[in-house]
């Protein structure tokens, strides 16, 4: 295990073109589950390939603890691989696919046979173990990779490049479930590769969000949904995003559509001292119903879906757009619904950046 640090690393895959990878520093700790995130042509993948070191960055250096890795072949780092496609040998048992890499340093074969059998344990292949691999399914084939890729003990990270893209939807859970477990029980560092955030909150202690290479925000899955830093990080996290809406900001209030919206004071100060394009944005859950007689901000409703123990509301403030979530129980007048946004999740973004203060 190690703990991987990036120093001012970057990349361009033409000397002068554009940055395929935005100069980064970063510090991911040993014994992490760390998941890259982000649409496609976003730089994961990249990023992914520099630490493998199937690609060798134009700038900066990968720091496996203390060694420098940044030009060492992927044989000398001292990693396991797992690829979006099960890579494994159709002709051999699936005992003999976990035991290779443990073969090819030339360990015991005691010691292999306890090694696979553990491994085989967590992702559930004890069944299977003197089958050949050839006439088994997707998801059994690529639990054998993700196992080859775990069977180590002494590997520095075991990396993972969108494994579960080609499982069936309904076993993906099981899946990411059995990574949890292995994680927390071999405490490996682990990093994933994916576009799907579910994929991403559900694995990782820590996400890495990224878009046009560049990482966007480094946090835990909760922080990232709370406090996203960027209004990308906000839009691409949660289903639906955060609403985000134009404003200006007067005092400890935001204006939205010419509605007066109480904000955190330190928040609001960094806002108007920022000269940059405000925007006030908070979570479609976080927006609750107004009481009878509280104030409130009148929502236009323009549709209301039935989401089974949830409603979610589109409708619009002024010309923003804006998403509610609501409990089924709760009522929508004939002119709209009145809702408050509370302070402490109303969050302020100069630029697409948050900006400092309370909340």
């Amino acid at each position: 295990m190690a703990r991987i640090e990036l120093n001012n690393l970057a990349h361009q895959y033409a000397p002068g073109g554009e940055y395929a990878l935005q100069p980064m520093q970063h510090v991911w700790e040993d014994g992490g589950a760390y998941a890259l995130l982000g649409p496609s042509g976003c730089g994961k993948t990249t990023l992914l390939n520099i630490i493998s070191g199937l690609l060798t960055p134009s700038q900066g250096q990968v720091l496996f603890g203390d060694q420098d890795v940044t030009r060492l072949p992927p044989e000398q780092r001292n990693i396991g691989q797992v690829f979006q496609f099960p890579v494994i040998y159709d002709t051999m048992s699936v005992f003999d696919n976990l035991a290779f890499p443990l073969r090819n340093r030339r360990l015991s074969e005691d010691y292999v046979s306890r090694r696979v059998t553990q491994i085989a344990g967590m992702l559930g292949l004890d069944e299977v173990l003197k089958r050949r691999a050839k006439n088994l399914t997707a998801d059994a084939k690529q639990k054998i990779s993700l196992g080859r890729g775990l069977v180590r003990e002494d590997v520095a990270a075991v990396l993972f490049d969108e494994p579960l893209t080609v499982i069936d939807p309904h076993l993906k859970w099981q899946l990411r479930r059995k990574l949890r477990e292995v994680h927390e029980q071999l405490n490996l560092t682990l990093v994933y590769v994916t576009h799907d955030q579910t994929e991403a909150l559900t694995f990782a202690d820590k996400v890495v969000v990224m878009l046009a290479g560049q990482v966007l925000q480094v946090g835990t899955p909760q922080a990232l949904f709370e406090r996203p830093e960027h209004t990308f990080v906000g839009y691409f996290i949660g289903s639906p995003g955060m609403n985000f809406m134009d404003c200006q900001v007067e005092g400890s209030e935001a204006i939205v559509a010419g509605e007066r919206i109480a904000v955190d004071p330190a928040m609001a100060a960094a806002a108007s001292e920022s000269g940059g394009q405000l925007q006030l944005g908070i979570r479609p859950g976080l927006i609750r119903p107004a009481a009878a007689d509280e104030a409130g901000l009148m929502i236009q409703v323009d549709q209301v879906e039935d989401l089974g123990d949830y409603e979610l509301i589109t409708g619009h403030l002024g010309e923003h757009k804006i998403h509610v979530r609501l409990e089924e129980s709760e009522k929508i007048g004939s002119d709209g619904l009145k809702v408050v946004f509370p302070t402490e999740h109303s969050l302020l973004y100069a630029d697409d950046r948050l900006v400092g203060g309370g909340a």
